[in-house]
């Protein structure tokens, strides 16, 4: 089963840009890379710190506080797959954004 989250307009970050959404209790980052979305908790998996005032390159965000960089479309650690911050699907329509929750029970 999955949810929709709409982001609120103001939320919605222009090329480039990035935005904390909060949802249950959860903070989200979105970002805007060129026009496409990508939305990833906001807690780095290595320690908690934000990922959302990191430093942006094209797809990867670099964690502010120990360097660790993440591919935004994947969620995984460069050149690695031990270490992910969970990701999500994010779809427009009709020019509203929704990130896609799914919950962990539909995860095959």
């Amino acid at each position: 089963m999955s949810r929709r989250v709409p982001v609120p307009a103001g939320k919605l970050p222009r090329a480039g840009g990035r935005a904390l959404v909060e949802f249950e209790g959860k903070s989200l980052a979105l970002f805007n890379v060129e026009g496409d979305l990508f939305a990833i908790d906001d807690d780095c998996p290595h320690q908690g710190a934000s990922l959302c005032g990191g430093r942006l390159e094209g797809r990867v965000i670099q964690c502010c506080a120990h360097g660790l960089r993440f591919d935004l479309r994947s969620g995984y650690l460069l050149n690695s797959t031990q270490l992910k911050v969970a990701n999500y699907p994010v779809e427009v329509v009709d020019g509203q954004a929704f990130i896609v929750i799914v919950s962990e029970e539909s995860v095959p």
